[in-house]
């Protein structure tokens, strides 16, 4: 269930603070009974900034798949144990 909190209610700065913390997910701030605002701790952030790291990852692989740029394992694994030979 989303925490939804009107804009006032940001003068408690320890308190907002502290419900950001409790809280896996954002915080909605409302104004004048519409969404203004989002906040989140700075762990619920890295968190999604994470996650949408390996998505893009995940997509530029796909991309590499679909356009043939790959290896089979088995030679990319004696390439590599080449490399570390030598």
């Amino acid at each position: 269930m989303p925490k939804i909190i009107p804009i006032k209610e940001l003068k408690d700065t320890a308190k907002i603070s502290e419900m950001c913390h409790e809280n896996d997910g954002p915080i909605y701030v409302t104004k004048n009974g519409y969404g203004d605002m989002v906040l989140m701790s700075i762990e619920s952030y890295e968190e999604i900034h994470r996650k949408e790291q390996i998505y893009k990852d995940l997509e530029i692989a796909e991309s590499d798949i679909l356009a043939g740029r790959t290896k089979p394992a088995g030679l990319v694994l004696k390439e590599l144990q080449r490399k570390i030979i030598e």
